[in-house]
């Protein structure tokens, strides 16, 4: 049931302004982070709060890919590679 309203709620309003409100939060978050104090410029505290949402960004990729790694290595108990798949450390 859910499925069918949020398909009628987008084919009748525009998706972009639906999440606006949340968009603008999430980015205000990094905002804040960056220039807690609002002594920094407004161009200067947009563009250092667009590199703190990429580094987070980053992260969750770097474990979600971790995630992964780790996943198929524990399906795969018979990869004897000498490198250890969770990490890709080949010391291992």
């Amino acid at each position: 049931m859910g499925r069918i309203g949020a398909y009628r709620l987008h084919a009748t309003h525009d998706s972009r302004e639906l999440t606006a409100p949340a968009r603008a939060a999430f980015r205000a978050r990094f905002v804040d982070e960056v220039d807690p104090e609002l002594t920094l410029t407004e161009p200067e505290r947009l563009r250092r709060a667009d590199a703190a949402m990429r580094a987070h960004m980053a992260t969750l990729s770097l474990k979600s890919a971790r995630a992964r790694r780790k996943r198929a290595a524990s399906a795969r108990p018979w990869d004897y590679s000498g490198e250890d798949a969770a990490t890709g450390d080949a010391s291992a």
